[in-house]
């Protein structure tokens, strides 16, 4: 493989789509707004012209759409799905959750229903509380459901390709704050197995467990706390349901502190689900109990300024990685 020059994450996606749609005429691409007009965020831009009608412009009816694809998934075809807005998802929830997590199961193992669910989430644009909430635990508790969000371009290429060739059904997180943001992708770009984490920076003080826009988050602080000496590691979660418990306990196994980063809400958050099994399984490495950082359980705020107070940031990581070490809030974090 030899790298190209630097790509947007958006440019990724809609590369990944391409791709697929290349390769196998049974990928088809459905969602509101999504033809010529190329998706809120642009990530479908230009494949209709190319695709034609396999590229399909839906009514405003978030259940219709997942249950459309559902169908078209049983009868052959591998839907990817845009739903605007994570928050969005509350409308098809049925269509997810009871029928497309259940379709294996119920059929015997005789159906697959692979289709891909993309939702963007998270803040940071005051879009309000309707349009920015981090719904992902939501899905990841659900059997017969895959989730991954991933935290850079090649990453979203590669996951996504992965997502589509999937015969489970797979919810695809992006966070929006990530669209605009640059990597390099490697010619041809590689696919990123499902339920693999990454080392995004390698330490040996504490673990940061992340993912998402929270990785950059991390290595932000990361950057910060190696200037006073203290070297963290980060580790990069990409899949959030199968997520990768082996890299996580070794990291811990390494370091043996750990704090777990997310920007959604901690209360019953991802975090939890690792803490509990860093507890269970790694707790014999452990010198300091699992932190959390997460944000505050209530809704987000429109305004700016209470917007940006609520999101966790890196300031937050450093400040859980200096009561890990015993040396209390960072002055001026």
């Amino acid at each position: 493989m030899t790298a190209t020059k630097p790509i947007r994450m958006v440019r990724a996606l809609n590369q990944a789509l391409a791709d697929a749609m290349q390769a196998d005429p049974a990928v088809v691409v459905m969602g509101e707004d999504i033809g010529l007009a190329g998706g809120p965020f642009n990530v479908t831009r230009g494949l209709q012209e190319r695709f034609g009608e396999r590229v399909i412009d839906t009514p405003i009816s978030e259940a219709a759409i997942t249950g459309a694809a559902l169908g078209a998934a049983l009868s052959g075809l591998k839907p990817v799905v845009e739903i605007m807005f994570m928050d969005f998802i509350t409308l098809a929830m049925d269509q997810l959750v009871n029928q497309a997590a259940k379709a294996h199961f119920m059929f015997g193992g005789q159906a697959s229903a692979s289709m891909v669910l993309r939702t963007p989430h998270g803040g940071g644009q005051s879009a309000g509380p309707q349009h920015s909430q981090c719904l992902e635990a939501w899905v990841a508790h659900v059997p017969g459901l895959k989730v991954v969000c991933p935290a850079t371009p090649a990453d979203a290429y590669g996951l996504l390709r992965a997502a589509i060739d999937d015969p489970n059904p797979v919810v695809f997180v992006e966070n929006k704050a990530l669209y605009g943001m640059s990597g390099v992708l490697d010619s041809p770009p590689a696919v990123v197995p499902i339920g693999k984490a990454r080392i995004a920076r390698a330490g040996r003080d504490a673990s940061v467990i992340t993912y998402g826009a929270m990785v950059h988050r991390a290595l932000e602080a990361a950057e910060l706390l190696a200037a006073q000496g203290i070297e963290i590691e980060v580790v990069d979660l990409r899949s959030l349901q199968p997520w990768d418990k082996q890299t996580v306990l070794e990291s811990v196994a390494r370091t043996h502190r750990v704090v777990i980063a997310h920007e959604a809400v901690m209360s019953f958050g991802i975090g939890a689900e690792i803490a509990a099994t860093i507890a269970h399984e790694g707790f014999d490495e452990l010198d300091a109990p699992v932190l959390r950082v997460g944000a505050p359980f209530m809704p987000s705020p429109f305004a700016p300024s209470l917007e940006g107070p609520f999101m966790p940031a890196a300031k937050d990581v450093i400040a859980a990685v200096h009561e890990l070490l015993g040396q209390g809030e960072i002055a001026n974090a």
